[in-house]
């Protein structure tokens, strides 16, 4: 079994560049993808989580494979998000540090292409891109990838949910067939398969870490409570870990913005990451976040994938990812390189369900957290305020005796407990503290065992009742079903039978029906009627053009007529639900 990078097959400079930086031991990814891709033969195909050293694995194999003196694009990575690609190029660039005249370039959307496109004119051997910003510059002739002898997809499945299929598809076309094609994911979904199938020829799969592992170094806890308490309990959480560093998850950029401004009036050291900030707002951010600034980031999931920070505390769910995938990647952000971490996970009164298939699927435990009441936290934080003035270096501060003497003189008409009482009433009003002291914490077995309890009482007073009044509809049936008829009734189930014919035409796919891909599905709360009206009521055409819906737990693919096809891209440009924003393309 390989065991150190110099026994994996790569140069000497990239083995002084991995050695420059103190790595010694490969991770399984590494160990396993390094010495196939260096050869640069073969397709590729990496499954392993994201923290697994993914970057590195095709990375270091990448540089080894480029020629420094042909200066063309040989090495393109595609991304999903500016972060990771922006992260990918850092990497990438401490890797070449030893290979004089290699160029890194990434670029991504939310920054200007017109400085990107200056920088182009010195041509990188290795590109790295998120796949709306490369479609941009190739229309615009700025790139061209005929020269391309390896494509990464990083994060594949990522970028197929975000709706990145066409993309995908139109770069690709622009590559040499003859090229290396090297893909990892954390998932193999249906859509990735295509990708394989079209694109890749007799690849190479390695599998690592693919089944949700979680780190044992991180403590799960969760949190009954209901939504209105959640603001609250994350006052109270960070209250009596004055020293967390961590990220909340939320499922909307609206939701992250209100959240991280309501923790910021109420002088927590708190920001958001979202899609709608601007790229130089996200960098400052981000920078305030690494210089310990900022005490915790609100975010979402896409927005906070690429993100590489250290010594995270604390990760807290504000909402649970309908995906166990999802959990694993949020939960890994803490717990990194042999430090203990947090993941705290709030969930409404009927969440217990959730948690149970968490412990069985990723075969972790998790233990409830105590919601501390404000006086925890009022004799917490003042405990922490008197220590810090007992263990306070007084001896070097420059207070003169005459300062001194002057204070004592003010205070010697109080006794010791006197003056501590005062000195404590000050700093209460400095805390600012809620004046509300709510018991925020939801007890599982009032909350759990007696409402089945009541289900079952209810249930057995059913019984009693089905028994007595059985006698009583069997002799009233015929007077019900002349009463239905009296009142129209059977005329209304007739019209319930022809919407219900109505609809399943709809789902018939019509002679000549273009196929489109939207962002949004079932955890959008859709059904394929409700798909249907969304989808009517925002290109202005008839419901009975739209068909053939078939829907997934993020997107959904449905049919519209061929004369109506052309009004569906442009009716969805630049629409946005809820701060989310919403794609349609064409698929193909």
């Amino acid at each position: 079994m390989l065991n150190k990078f110099s026994q994996l097959g790569l140069s000497p400079d990239l083995i002084k560049a991995v050695e420059f930086l103190g790595f010694e031991t490969p991770t399984p990814i590494q160990e396993e993808a390094i010495p196939i891709l260096v050869e640069g033969r073969q397709d590729f195909i990496g499954l392993a989580q994201t923290g697994t050293g993914k970057t590195a694995a095709f990375g270091l194999p990448l540089l080894d494979n480029v020629e420094v003196d042909n200066r063309h694009i040989q090495g393109l990575i595609l991304a999903p998000t500016r972060e990771l690609g922006k992260q990918i190029a850092q990497q990438l660039e401490i890797f070449a540090k030893f290979i004089h005249g290699l160029r890194v370039q990434v670029v991504y959307g939310g920054s200007s292409i017109y400085n990107q496109i200056q920088a182009l004119k010195n041509t990188p051997q290795i590109l790295i891109a998120t796949p709306g910003r490369l479609i941009d510059l190739i229309d615009r002739k700025k790139v061209f990838l005929d020269q391309v002898k390896v494509v990464v997809l990083d994060e594949a499945d990522e970028m197929l949910s975000m709706g990145f299929k066409d993309e995908l598809n139109n770069i690709l076309s622009h590559t040499p067939e003859n090229k290396n094609t090297w893909l990892f994911s954390a998932t193999m979904a249906k859509e990735i398969r295509n990708i394989i199938k079209n694109y890749m020829s007799d690849p190479v799969e390695v599998k690592v870490n693919t089944k949700n592992q979680v780190n044992l170094d991180i403590e799960h806890q969760y949190v009954l409570l209901r939504n209105k308490d959640k603001m609250e309990t994350i006052k109270r959480i960070l209250d009596v870990n004055p020293d967390m560093r961590g990220i909340i998850f939320c499922r909307t950029r609206r939701e992250t913005q209100s959240l991280a401004e309501e923790l910021m009036a109420a002088g927590y050291k708190a920001d958001a990451l979202h899609g709608d900030l601007s790229q130089a707002q996200r960098d400052r951010v981000m920078g305030r976040f690494k210089k310990h600034a900022l005490q915790v980031l609100v975010g979402t999931d896409v927005a906070a994938r690429g993100i590489d920070v250290d010594n995270l505390t604390h990760v807290i769910h504000h909402s649970l990812p309908d995906e166990l995938a999802y959990y694993t990647h949020r939960s890994g952000r803490t717990g990194r390189a042999g430090n203990k971490g947090v993941s705290v996970a709030f969930l409404p009164p009927s969440g217990m369900r959730k948690i149970k298939q968490l412990e069985r699927s990723l075969k972790i435990r998790f233990s409830k957290l105590h919601i501390p009441s404000n006086k925890e936290v009022m004799v917490f934080r003042l405990h922490n305020w008197a220590e810090n003035i007992v263990q306070s270096d007084f001896k070097n501060s420059k207070i003169g005796q005459d300062t001194i003497d002057n204070v004592l003189g003010v205070f010697e008409d109080l006794s010791k407990e006197q003056l501590v009482v005062r000195l404590i009433a000050h700093e209460l009003k400095n805390l600012g503290l809620s004046s509300s002291d709510k018991d925020l914490n939801l007890k599982e077995k009032s909350d759990f065992s007696d409402r089945r309890r009541g289900r079952r009482d209810r249930g057995d007073r059913r019984g009693r009742d089905r028994r007595d009044k059985k006698d009583w509809r069997e002799k009233d049936r015929d007077r019900n079903r002349s009463d239905r008829k009296k009142k129209g009734l059977r005329n209304d189930r007739k019209d319930n039978e022809r919407r219900t014919n109505r609809f399943s035409e709809r789902r018939k796919s019509n002679p000549g029906a273009k196929r489109f891909f939207i962002n949004m599905g079932t955890m959008d709360k859709f059904d394929s009627s409700k798909l249907v009206r969304f989808i009517s009521d925002h290109a202005k055409i008839d419901k009975k053009a739209i068909s053939n819906i078939t829907l997934r737990q993020k997107h959904a693919y449905f049919d519209v007529s061929s004369e109506e096809s052309k009004r569906i891209s442009h009716a969805f440009k630049n629409l946005e639900v809820q701060g989310r924003a919403i794609r349609v393309n064409r698929d193909n």
